[in-house]
């Protein structure tokens, strides 16, 4: 019934979508397609497992290579018809670039070229207010020198908290006005100051300049303390989970301790893995973060890390980059594991498990069905240790990319969709958990922590305007759907006619 569900409730958002594309004629059905085609692999994949046909590995892969490389050519497509499209509205009411903005003579004869009539720029209205205000006057004056109507034209300037936001309009690109302001600025100001580039309230283009002393600051030796203990304690964790899939209690067994340690390894591989991924990333970017805050939990080891960024993002890329990337490597690791444990699983196997136990997750069942066969329909399989690590490796890894706060799922959604689809994704995971707490206590654990030490969305990069490309939102899409298939079940009744469950 849930696999239904989810086909169900994709096809209406593709035919809503269908139905809102159209309104803006090529361009709005280009961008539809791209959302068929990336959706697509997945609907054939669960359309077919649902009436029983299953396909092998190699066809799965490449139904995900030929919808990534048809997504990434629409989404080329798209950008061309709409530059091309976009091109003569530009060149109507954008002037010519100059190193000289301010001059209005120059900002009239660039429109007269363009056949509209001059416009006057407005003045500049500042709100002085020393109490309220706290740029020193001087900084203000050169602060307010870089715009230009080449690049924004400021119209407005507010206070805000040690810094100020200009209103105004965007005149120029994203990114090359971006990189003009900033530069201008530290020519002006040095170090003291940072440019923000945002979407305003009314999701208008605003700038926000903020004193670096505002910029995130590096952790603290009892920080780094508490990042110690709390590794130390979920090495215990993870040997105490690894004692339950064994059946016993660690603390009622200590002897038995060092039977756990592969269990164990395998577990703290995939959290090593999934904070290397993260920090390979960060280095690369020139990203800094802080120790990772482990969240041990006896169930399940941990529910892996809080993570935090000790310096500004430059842009949405960098955001998605570093967040995605933690779950991607820890993902891999898992799914590794599983696979060659489903393979090396025999019917004399370490763990003898129900095999209804695979209805537990739509990802782990459809691959050992896919792998193990008819040996599904047992009342009893057998299955190497190895695939109890990967599936709680891909359970650890699904959670923290649930589409909230500053998971790294929330990030994901913030880098692809922005600040609003954010926020708007934290509310409903948030309620999803809730409910999802009645008949499950992991959910409201998760959700507790999430409420208290992670719910506020990722701090805005310094360019926010500028959008991932198309490859990154495809990834981003891929990771948030295999979350949905590791963490939602599938209903007996069609489990049992997959063959899945004795």
């Amino acid at each position: 019934m849930i696999t239904l569900l989810i086909l169900l409730v994709a096809l209406v958002v593709l035919g809503w979508g269908f139905y809102r594309a159209r309104s803006f004629g090529k361009l709005g059905l280009l961008a539809w397609l791209q959302s068929v085609v990336l959706m697509a692999p997945w609907l054939l994949f669960f359309s077919l497992f649902t009436a029983g046909v299953y396909l092998n590995l190699v066809s799965i892969i490449f139904l995900i290579i030929l919808s990534a490389g048809l997504y990434i050519f629409l989404g080329s497509w798209l950008r061309a018809e709409g530059g091309n499209s976009a091109l003569p509205s530009r060149l109507s009411v954008l002037p010519n670039s100059t190193d000289s903005p301010s001059s209005t003579e120059s900002s009239e004869s660039s429109l007269a070229d363009t056949g509209l009539p001059p416009e006057r720029p407005k003045p500049v209205e500042v709100v002085l207010e020393p109490e309220v205000l706290t740029i020193p006057a001087d900084d203000l004056k050169l602060i307010q020198g870089i715009f230009g109507i080449d690049t924004f034209f400021a119209t407005e300037t507010i206070p805000y908290r040690d810094g100020a936001i200009f209103k105004g309009n965007l005149r120029g690109e994203i990114n090359p006005s971006y990189e003009r302001l900033s530069t201008h600025l530290a020519e002006r100001v040095g170090d003291r100051y940072r440019l923000f580039l945002v979407a305003g309230p009314d999701d208008r283009p605003t700038v926000i300049v903020l004193p670096s002393s505002n910029d995130p600051q590096p952790y603290t030796g009892w920080q780094g303390l508490l990042a110690l203990v709390l590794f130390l304690t979920t090495i215990a964790s993870s040997v105490a989970t690894a004692g339950l899939m064994l059946g016993f209690d660690i603390s009622q067994q200590p002897d038995r301790i060092r039977e756990t340690f592969p269990i164990a390894v395998g577990i703290l591989s995939v959290l090593a893995a999934h904070e290397l991924g993260h920090r390979f990333l960060a280095r690369r970017h020139n990203v800094r973060l802080s120790p990772p805050f482990l969240i041990p939990t006896w169930e399940i080891a941990s529910f892996g890390a809080i993570t935090r960024f000790e310096s500004l993002l430059p842009n949405r890329n960098v955001l998605f980059d570093v967040a995605l990337a933690g779950p991607a490597a820890g993902g891999i690791v898992s799914f590794v594991l599983l696979i060659v444990g489903l393979l090396l699983s025999q019917s004399s196997s370490l763990f003898q498990v129900q095999s209804n136990v695979f209805q537990g997750s739509i990802l782990v069942g459809a691959l050992a069905r896919i792998i193990l066969g008819d040996t599904l329909q047992q009342p009893i399989v057998g299955v190497h240790p190895l695939v109890l690590v990967g599936w709680l490796g891909l359970v650890l890894t699904a959670i923290n990319l649930l589409p909230t706060g500053q998971l790294d799922g929330g990030r994901v959604v913030q880098a692809i969709y922005g600040r609003k689809v954010a926020g708007r994704a934290t509310i409903i995971t948030l309620i999803v958990l809730g409910l999802a707490a009645l008949v499950n206590v992991l959910a409201l654990y998760w959700a507790i922590v999430i409420l208290f030490l992670q719910r506020d969305l990722e701090r805005p990069p310094l360019n926010e305007l500028s959008e991932p490309d198309d490859a990154r939102a495809a990834l981003g899409l891929l990771a948030l759907f295999l979350m949905a298939a590791t963490l939602l079940p599938l209903a007996p009744n069609l489990a049992g006619r997959l063959g899945i469950g004795g």
